[in-house]
């Protein structure tokens, strides 16, 4: 039995063609499933924390996660740790979500230490606001508990002017 061909897009990389949920489940093809953040997105700061936001609000952590990872991939040595952090903090959400406690327990843990390390955050992100976020839901996974996540603030500031 032959083995399938990997999907590829124009460029020639590697992509997954298939619908996916708002928790980024892959679907069965031909399935509805909502839009897709490109492979290859890539947003400045502000504009990133905001459309990771509105994601957060609507009830889809991994599509936020996305568009946070792809501002990881092209920010400065500096600001590396807190993209990758904030990126954790989203798919955390989305494992626990998707009831994977302890997924859900290490990547939330992982993304709060990350930002943790950043006493003044660029871009008015409320790392402490963040990182007890982050804690509640961890301490409640600990304890055996199944929280109800918020959604967590990436900012100070709920709108952006």
């Amino acid at each position: 039995m032959a083995t399938p061909r990997r999907e590829r897009n124009p460029e020639g990389r590697p992509q997954n063609g298939r619908p996916r949920d708002g928790l980024g489940r892959p679907l069965p093809r031909g399935s509805e499933g909502v839009e897709r953040i490109p492979d290859d997105v890539q947003l400045p700061p502000v504009e990133s924390l905001v459309r990771a936001q509105q994601l957060l609000d609507d009830g889809m952590p991994f599509h936020a996660h996305e568009i946070l990872e792809g501002t990881w991939k092209i920010s400065t040595p500096t600001e590396r740790a807190l993209w990758q952090g904030l990126a954790q903090l989203a798919v955390g959400l989305t494992h626990l979500l998707r009831g994977n406690r302890v997924g859900a327990t290490s990547l939330l843990t992982q993304g709060r230490d990350r930002i943790g390390t950043y006493a003044e955050a660029p871009h008015d992100i409320d790392i402490a606001g963040l990182m007890r976020w982050a804690d509640l839901l961890v301490t409640a996974l600990d304890r055996g508990e199944s929280p109800v996540p918020t959604v967590p603030h990436l900012t100070h500031r709920r709108q952006f002017t």
